[in-house]
Order: C-alpha cells, then structure tokens, then sequence
C-alpha cells in the first residue's frame, strides 16, 4: 500500500550533494518539503529546480526545507547543478538525494509505471514528479504527482504550506484558490459560541459556511 496522508514518512540514510543525510535528523523540528524529478540534464527538471532554489528565502521564511531526489548519480548531479544555476539564475543550496540504486523512490513509491517513455539507458523506471509536504513531527501532510511531461507549479506548493500552517496555528480552513491575506472558513468543529469569542464579526453564509477575515495573520 502506497503512502497516505497522515501517514509517518518513511526516513532513510542516502548520499546527497550536501553529504549522507539520515532524513528525520536533517529536518528535525522543520517542515520539509521533499520531491522527486525523472532525471537529470533534462529541461523541464532543470527549471523546476531552478524555481526551488530562487524560492529558498520564501521557505525559509516559512520554517521550511527542501530537498530533491533522482535516480542519478552523485557525480551528475554535481555537473547539473551547474547548469541549473547557469541557465536558471538561482543557487542551489538545498540537497539533492542520489537515489541510483531506486531505494528511496521504491519507498515512496515515486517510480513511474504509467509512461513507457519515462525510462533510462538500462529501461528501469525513473521517478515522476512527486511532491510530499511533511510537518515538523514528520507526518505526511500533502501529496501531489505531476506527470513527467508537466513541470509543477511552486507558487501552488508555497499556498499549500501557508494554508496547512495557518490551519495548524488557527482553527480554519481555506477556500478554494484562497490566499494569504483573503478570507478564510470558520471549522466545522468551531460551535457559534466559539465563534463569537475567536472569531469576532465573522459572518455566517450558511450554517455550514461561516466566513471571517483574520486580522493578526
């Protein structure tokens, strides 16, 4: 059975560019943000990459780490890494796993078994572009899969983020396409009466639907 929501994520000890890392020591106390690309010197993971590293302040912003993974080898992803800052503009300064030997792709069931194209020199597997978002206690808090063919959007993975943490911070939800700083949904589990001391001047749409704009966030 694959990897749920709610579930602990699996920890492993692998070889990176930043050195061996055991996964749980490295983001103690941290959320981590932890995806897979198919391969390296190809274009569409080359600025996916790229997106990361000029993102780093906005992660770090947020408490967060990032850190990839593809099933090449270290010596790869050293040369490539030039050439994503080269063409890309940003530096990469998070870790990127060497996953030759398909471990940690196996345990996070990353492989892609739908796209016979998807595929190395030897016709094993490479990895799809699959996103986990994991919180500070290690659990699996979102899960996204892109196709090989469609590079993800990073602005969406920072608005995922935002939500979960204001949700942990606040007892809400956001809408769809919600954003920092727009409306958000009073929790089912709030009773009018908590509402009324939580969230004051809130508004009730429906009994279900109870709207309020956060003033301190």
């Amino acid at each position: 059975m694959g990897l749920r929501l709610g579930d602990i994520a699996p920890n492993f000890v692998a070889k990176t560019t930043k050195g061996e890392i055991d996964f749980h020591k490295w983001k103690e106390g941290s959320w981590a943000v932890f995806f897979s690309h198919p391969a390296d010197f190809t274009p569409v993971c080359t600025t996916e990459l790229g997106a990361v590293a000029k993102l780093a302040g906005e992660y770090a912003k947020r408490g967060v780490k990032e850190i990839g993974l593809s099933v090449n080898e270290l010596a790869d992803h050293e040369l490539w890494i030039k050439d994503i800052e080269e063409t890309q503009g940003g530096k990469v300064e998070y870790p990127i796993i060497a996953d030759a030997d398909r471990k940690v792709s196996v345990l996070y069931d990353m492989l892609d078994y739908q796209d016979a194209t998807n595929i190395d020199k030897k016709g094993l597997p490479l990895t799809v572009r699959s996103l986990f978002i994991i919180d500070p206690k290690n659990v699996i808090r979102t899960i996204i899969s892109y196709p090989a063919s469609t590079g993800r959007n990073y602005d969406e993975v920072l608005r995922v983020i935002d939500s979960l943490q204001l949700a942990d911070r606040k007892r809400i939800a956001t809408p769809v396409n919600w954003r920092p700083g727009d409306e958000v949904i009073i929790h089912v589990s709030v009773s009018n009466e908590e509402a009324d001391k939580l969230f004051p001047g809130y508004k009730v749409i429906k009994p279900y639907l109870r709207t309020v704009k956060l003033q301190d966030e």
